[in-house]
């Protein structure tokens, strides 16, 4: 397991310096830094599979990766487009993504009752969201749906998974309300945005290598004398 969290150690190196450099309203560190992430994510999946057959789970696990990156640098890779619509497109299908490797591939469990808090989450959401949506809010509702199916589906998983999953969708909750009830929202929020999903997304990462690593063991027969 050592050698599983070294490769993450530049992922969480940067995910400070960004979430810091939020803090200190340092746009210039900020910027180049939150690119930075998702690439450096996948390294990390890279290296903690290396060694291990590459299975289903790793290349889902690097397509949400990779459709987040898109997401996060929605404004930079297609600026000709609107943002948000872009953002909640990209990460959608970053939540397809892991919706299919939770539910199909990793999951070790039923979904647990306590589960149905996310749909207490949702119609609560976007009966508070809904007036200031506008033209997106059947995009955000439908965004609502995957990023709340996200969170059901790694409530089946690696606790790792599972708690990656409360994470991201904590983000996204903060991050919906920044973006559409702006003046409602401190500051500290934006870096609390970040913080969450860095978080989120790294431990979701780790629970699905972790999980990978420990069906292999499960299959791979013991020598004998």
């Amino acid at each position: 397991m050592r050698r599983l969290w070294i490769g993450f150690v530049p992922y969480i190196a940067v995910s400070i310096v960004h979430v810091a450099a939020l803090a200190a309203g340092s746009d210039a560190v900020a910027a180049p830094t939150k690119l930075a992430l998702m690439p450096l994510l996948g390294l990390a999946v890279v290296w903690g599979a290396w060694g291990y057959r590459w299975a289903p789970a790793h290349t889902l696990l690097v397509l949400a990766i990779v459709f987040s990156w898109l997401g996060d640098g929605a404004g930079t890779f297609v600026p000709w487009l609107p943002t948000v619509p872009m953002m909640l497109l990209f990460f959608g299908l970053a939540h397809l993504c892991y919706i299919w490797l939770f539910w199909r591939v990793v999951a070790v469990r039923r979904v647990p009752l306590w589960a149905a808090v996310y749909a207490v989450w949702w119609v609560v959401l976007l009966a508070v969201l809904w007036p200031n949506l506008g033209a997106l809010a059947i995009a955000v509702a439908v965004y609502g749906l995957v990023l709340g199916g996200t969170a059901v589906a790694a409530s089946r998983c690696h606790p790792l998974v599972m708690w990656g999953g409360v994470l991201f969708l904590t983000s996204d909750s903060v991050l919906a309300f920044r973006l559409f009830t702006p003046d409602a929202m401190p500051d500290w929020t934006s870096p609390l945005v970040m913080l969450t999903y860095c978080l989120g997304q790294g431990l979701i990462a780790a629970g699905v290598l972790a999980s990978v690593r420990t069906r292999h063991a499960a299959e791979t027969p013991v020598a004998t004398r």
